[in-house]
């Protein structure tokens, strides 16, 4: 018998190994298989049932790729004596995610935050809305900085709209990326948490972790990352889209949001809400929608939101009346 297999979107070296090593120790453990590497081609000959096994093992050897940086021979080992799993690097919802730079844990502390925990494995991409203080953005950042540790991907990029909040760019000192980088500061303070003051500045000089404005985003594609969009809220549905469609082969894309604070000149721009409306239902494609009660920061924090839900609740009430 003889059948063809094809590496699609991947770069036959990341699976072959330099000088095909790792294909080699692959191929030791199918004697009978006689196995011809032609680019994206594999042609194999032998018996079917041979065919077959080497076909699934094969799929799971591209499948611990799509979890590790790279692959060696030891993998091949892992896989043929049983240890290769595809939930190898999950973890449970209240499981420690990461170790932070004083060595406490990080993990989902309460019941929200461990939803957002398993819907980014079961998922590739993740939208995390509601108010302010309920961890979104620090549980995505810390699952892309174990994604990053565990060499499940080659890079973080960290992403927010470049959106006035009453005060206006022009006047702030500094060329441009002065004038950004307040805006994007929360993100630093996450990662500062995380990962050593030293190592996360080589890491952003190597490109490794990328912070950058929105607009930055256009045109790239995005593979093998960990990809977060922060304040989505203050994107349109187009803006969003394009966000989106960056999305290249093994990446995972997380968006958090809170719809309660937009910053754009007219709210009914923002494209967050009606961006999940429309993805809906789309396998690959998680909501986890935080409340008042899952605010984390100083107890007086969720008074506060709830002070103002219910005055602009008033107010929206008085205009239908009027």
């Amino acid at each position: 018998m003889k059948k063809s297999l094809f590496l699609e979107a991947i770069d036959p070296i990341e699976i072959y190994g330099a000088g095909g090593r790792i294909l080699n120790e692959f191929c030791s453990y199918f004697p009978k298989l006689k196995v011809t590497a032609r680019g994206h081609e594999l042609i194999l000959e032998g018996r079917e049932e041979d065919i077959a096994l080497f076909n699934t093992r094969f799929e799971e050897l591209i499948e611990r790729r799509h979890h590790k940086m790279n692959l060696t021979v030891y993998d091949v080992e892992d896989i043929f004596s049983g240890e290769n799993t595809a939930e190898r690097f999950r973890i449970s919802g209240d499981a420690t995610i990461v170790h932070g730079t004083d060595g406490k844990p990080i993990r989902a502390r309460n019941k929200t935050q461990q939803e957002m925990v398993k819907a980014y494995f079961d998922n590739d991409l993740v939208f995390a809305v509601g108010p302010a203080g309920t961890g979104k953005t620090y549980i995505a950042i810390a699952l892309a900085v174990r994604a990053l540790k565990n060499r499940e991907i080659k890079r973080i990029i960290l992403t927010r709209p470049a959106v006035e909040a009453g005060e206006r760019l022009g006047f702030l000192p500094g060329d441009l990326k002065d004038k950004l980088d307040p805006y994007l500061q929360p993100l630093y303070d996450a990662l500062e948490d995380m990962i050593p003051s030293r190592k996360l500045q080589e890491f952003m000089g190597d490109g490794i972790i990328q912070i950058a404005p929105l607009a930055y985003m256009r045109g790239r594609t995005l593979d093998r990352a960990c990809v977060i969009l922060d304040e989505a809220q203050n994107t349109n549905l187009g803006q969003l889209k394009m966000f989106l469609t960056r999305m290249g082969s093994n990446a995972k894309f997380i968006v958090t949001g809170d719809a309660t604070q937009i910053d754009l000149p007219r709210k009914g721009d923002s494209g967050l809400l009606a961006g999940i409306r429309l993805l809906g239902g789309i396998k690959g494609i998680a909501t986890i929608s935080f409340t008042n009660e899952d605010i984390v920061r100083h107890p007086l924090v969720t008074k506060i939101v709830k002070a103002f839900d219910r005055a602009e609740e008033t107010e929206k009430a008085d205009q239908a009346e009027a």
